[in-house]
């Protein structure tokens, strides 16, 4: 298995963890996982991406990083905020990002409101922002206060043993593998009294507040200038966008495989990796 090197990044507003792979003087990259998963989601790619000098980070709230203060929410802004602190920290003026689902969203969104920062966007299975029309906004908001209200009385689910745990994430939300899952219990498990539970935030399954209008959400994919690799997987999530797709000027690609494909087996991630690294080829 691949040693990565351990990171830790004290921003002024959150502590976030990471781990560097690739050669010192490889192009700088960053990659942002999905939601609700860290930085062990590329486990199995990272180690495939020759050319790059890659920082794998584990999101607010995700994995071995802090969670936001109390009161504080988790909005995309706030991510790409984040992603722009640590980039700093390393003297990083400009970066290529690598996103898979969420990360994908707010990479999207970082490299249209800073054009001049990204050099080159890789996508996994993600694009655009989740949106709704604008009707169903009061409902929506309505839905967010009550469930921060409840928020108080609810307990994180407790596992006898790590194998129950690593059950639970494979057939969550967003499936995937049980070697997949593995990869992210590494991270993302903590010992706890009668068990373990995951370190996820718990507001981060929370009701959004407020969801952009589908006009919004793509606003931002066509103000990317920076060039861009979108891999859609087969039996992913954007089954429903793909008419919007074709409106985009961004090189694209089907590969086999679910949501996560890069991290469920050896084969999408040697399918990932290709690509990504061909794509990077002239950098």
């Amino acid at each position: 298995m691949t040693a990565f090197e351990q990171v830790r990044f004290s921003l002024p507003h959150v502590e976030l963890a990471g781990q560097f792979s690739g050669p010192a003087g490889g192009a700088p990259c960053l990659a942002l996982h999905g939601w609700l998963d860290n930085a062990g989601s590329f486990a199995r790619l990272a180690p495939r991406l020759t050319h790059l000098r890659l920082l794998s980070l584990d999101l607010a709230g995700h994995g071995l990083s802090g969670h936001r203060a109390t009161g504080a929410d988790y909005p995309l802004w706030a991510y790409a905020e984040d992603v722009l602190h640590v980039a700093a920290s390393l003297g990083w003026d400009q970066f290529s990002l690598i996103g898979h689902s969420l990360g994908a969203i707010v990479s999207v969104q970082l490299a249209a409101a800073c054009p001049g920062r990204i050099e080159r966007l890789a996508l996994i299975d993600g694009l655009l922002a989740p949106t709704e029309a604008a009707e169903h906004g009061p409902a929506r908001l309505g839905q967010a206060l009550g469930e921060r209200l409840l928020l108080a009385s609810k307990r994180k689910p407790v596992y006898v043993d790590p194998e129950r745990a690593v059950l639970a994430r494979q057939r969550g939300r967003l499936p995937v593998s049980e070697e997949g899952a593995r990869y992210l219990a590494e991270r993302g498990l903590m010992a706890v009294p009668g068990g373990f539970t995951w370190r996820t935030d718990p507001r981060l399954m929370l009701a959004s507040a407020q969801r952009m209008l589908p006009q919004q959400a793509m606003a931002y994919a066509q103000a990317v200038r920076c060039p861009t690799l979108l891999m859609l997987a087969e039996g992913g999530v954007l089954a429903a966008q793909r008419p919007l797709l074709a409106e985009l000027p961004f090189e694209q690609v089907t590969l086999p495989g679910g949501h996560h494909l890069h991290l469920d087996d050896e084969t999408g991630a040697i399918l990932v990796a290709g690509c990504i690294n061909r794509f990077f080829a002239d950098c």
